[in-house]
């Protein structure tokens, strides 16, 4: 807590695992500032622009606030022709104007390999910033992508994807995170993170440990990109996947004999996923109520009493 008492104003950094860093600016706006980039995960370097861009402002997302401003962060070999980072560059500045950010600058390097990113600013209001750490038991579990963007990014890698389920996935890692965060402010959601590198459980439980609860998911709610289930079964994961089954199988609990093929897709990293959002039931039932629709989002469980996360 040593940041909260030398800055009062910091809402969120280092002392907590939340997706940025927040700073009070006054009674009304809060500055949220946050950083991502990533190597390609599609062959087509505009969608690989698209697709850095849109995870980079999750994050802003992610907290509750609004991004306005972006800057480029980019690497890139000197023995591949420029049209390839215009080209990057160009799904980036289209994606964050769909966003309503404005690219302002940034720093390029070169590399070995191509690496490209934003670092985004967002306002938000104080009182209304969106963390890991509010999720209470009795609370539904919201998600606003379909899982399996991993599994199907190494098949492209391994020559092995349908051009269909590629096509589809790069549909829903190019999608904007807004309309979900601006259902959950709407319906008061007490936290919220986005699902990327740690994966769905991984992320969960980093909100499950930070709100002191335990997090039960219905293995049949989820949802998952067509072809997803496909590559699993042929065992096509990306590494992050074992990394991330290493690290956080000891806080789930699998209550039947789930495959581990479907495990190993709960363990698999994400790439511009969507937000894991945590919202008073009767709350949600009244926002779909009057939607009269789902909105942006799937079901997939409730927030327990305990500390550990149960697949059912």
């Amino acid at each position: 807590m040593t940041e909260r008492l030398d800055y009062p104003d910091l809402i969120a950094g280092l002392t907590e695992p939340d997706d940025a860093a927040v700073w009070r600016l006054d009674d009304d706006r809060a500055l949220v500032v946050t950083t991502d980039f990533f190597t390609p995960v599609v062959d087509d370097p505009y969608d690989y622009g698209a697709i850095a861009a849109a995870n980079s402002l999750s994050d802003v997302y992610a907290m509750g606030a609004k991004p306005f401003l972006a800057l480029n962060v980019a690497a890139f070999p000197p023995n591949l022709p420029t049209e390839i980072l215009g080209k990057i560059l160009l799904g980036g500045s289209d994606k964050a104007r769909e966003a309503g950010v404005v690219i302002a600058g940034g720093h390029t390097i070169q590399d070995k390999e191509p690496k490209y990113g934003l670092i985004a600013l967002g306002f938000g209001h104080p009182d209304r910033i969106l963390t890991k750490g509010g999720a209470k038991p009795g609370d539904v579990l919201l998600l606003s992508k379909p899982l399996g963007t991993g599994t199907i990014a190494t098949a492209i890698k391994q020559e092995k994807a349908d051009p269909a389920h590629v096509q589809n996935a790069v549909i829903w890692m190019k999608k904007l995170n807004a309309e979900a965060a601006e259902a959950a402010l709407g319906m008061g959601a007490h936290a919220a993170t986005d699902i990327t590198g740690f994966s769905l459980l991984g992320h969960a439980w980093e909100m499950a440990l930070a709100s002191k609860v335990g997090m039960e998911i219905d293995f049949s709610k989820l949802p998952f990109l067509e072809g997803a289930e496909i590559y699993a079964k042929q065992w096509i994961f990306p590494g992050g996947a074992f990394d991330n089954r290493e690290y956080y199988q000891p806080h789930v609990k699998f209550e039947k004999d789930l495959p581990e093929e479907s495990q190993m897709l709960l363990f698999g990293p994400q790439t511009s996923g969507g937000l894991l959002v945590a919202a008073g039931d009767s709350e949600y039932q009244k926002y779909i109520k009057n939607m009269d629709s789902q909105g942006p989002f799937w079901e997939i469980g409730h927030v327990i009493q305990g500390d550990r996360l149960v697949i059912i």
